[in-house]
């Protein structure tokens, strides 16, 4: 019988902390129930943008394969608007600046790349964007923007370019010295199987003697 009397002590116990911290427990169920429910959620919706984004992307891939320019800029701007978040987005906004600078419409090329650098989160893509930026300031004379759209930290693959390009705009602006160092930095930075390296290397041969 003591068994039970403390069985059942135990049993009123428990029953009056339940009536105590009842509201509470609901509470924290509710709210890990809300927690699990928000998490799939999300997922579903990521799941569905990207499903969305990624059929924009192939019909404007029909599109640049059909030679239809107007369309694929079309499906272009409303990827970008619409799923600009999404990892097509940023490939997208490459292509088009390529495509617009093919046409010659540079102040086009230049906005989809400063968008690539500042909205697509993606570092790679940022730094692809910034080095074909740089080439094309470089073609305005505008040096001085491009060597700081270079001072940016960038993918150890694509220090080499990055330097180079900074060679680039040295040579333009008649600062052979500092040119000779960036090109040099950029071999260093290339390594030996670099299929950049031959280009690099016949820059930094065509230049000058070091007076």
């Amino acid at each position: 019988m003591a068994y039970d009397v403390e069985q059942q002590e135990s049993i009123s116990a428990l029953k009056a902390w339940f009536e105590q911290y009842a509201n509470w427990l609901i509470g924290v169920s509710l709210l890990a129930l809300a927690v699990v429910a928000g998490n799939w959620g999300w997922r579903w919706y990521e799941q569905r943008e990207s499903t969305a984004a990624s059929i924009l992307y192939e019909q404007y891939q029909q599109a640049v394969a059909a030679q239809d320019s107007s369309k694929a800029r079309d499906l272009a701007g409303t990827l970008v608007q619409r799923y600009g978040s999404s990892a097509y987005a940023g490939l997208v906004a490459l292509a088009q600046a390529r495509a617009s600078l093919a046409t010659g419409d540079s102040a086009a090329a230049k906005a989809q790349l400063h968008w690539v650098i500042d909205k697509s989160g993606n570092r790679e893509w940022a730094a692809l964007a910034r080095l074909r930026l740089a080439g094309i300031l470089l073609d305005e004379k505008a040096y001085e923007e491009a060597l700081a759209l270079l001072q940016a930290d960038v993918p150890a693959a694509m220090a080499a370019e990055f330097s180079d390009r900074r060679g680039d705009l040295l040579l333009a602006q008649g600062k052979t010295a500092e040119a000779r160092a960036a090109y040099a930095k950029a071999l260093e930075q290339a390594g030996a199987q670099s299929q950049l390296r031959p280009m690099i290397q016949s820059k930094f041969d065509a230049l000058p003697a070091a007076g």
